[in-house]
């Protein structure tokens, strides 16, 4: 399957230290915006995450990612900083990774540094995205199941 269409979604955007996501943003996203306020749970919801940069390449304090979830209505306006974010249908390249995020890296230089060169596909103007499919704390990390999501085009 190479043609992927996604609903709306609500998202929040992080810009910082990467180290920090997982314990601070995170929580505060799913939990008191999503869950609670939009009555949305993470077993109800498709969960991405959008990546515009590569945190090795910039400096901590400019690192740009987005946390969301699939939502079918507006997001209200609210003090967490959530707005209303389509993901656009189109083609992907897709590789389903299986484990803890400190080796998610190697999927994402493989698809930019080996599969892209060797294919006859051109980026999209869309960051590289995960849909998080099983993810701590409802699995252990090294059971958790995301699906890196490269936007491409002939």
């Amino acid at each position: 399957k190479s043609f992927y269409s996604f609903a709306e979604s609500s998202m929040l955007r992080w810009n910082g230290y990467i180290q920090q996501i997982r314990s601070n943003t995170a929580t505060k996203f799913v939990v008191k915006c999503v869950e609670k306020k939009n009555k949305v749970p993470p077993s109800v919801s498709r969960t991405f995450n959008l990546v515009y940069d590569d945190p090795s390449q910039v400096d901590a304090d400019d690192y740009r990612f987005d946390i969301g979830c699939s939502i079918n209505r507006k997001v209200e306006v609210n003090r967490y900083g959530v707005v209303n974010k389509t993901i656009p249908a189109g083609k992907c390249a897709v590789i389903r990774h299986i484990g803890s995020d400190d080796s998610i890296g190697a999927v994402v230089n493989f698809l930019y540094s080996n599969w892209l060169p060797n294919s006859s596909f051109q980026l999209r103007d869309f960051p590289i995205f995960f849909e998080r499919v099983r993810f701590f704390p409802e699995v252990a990390e090294h059971e958790m199941v995301t699906d890196v999501y490269l936007p491409i085009e002939e």
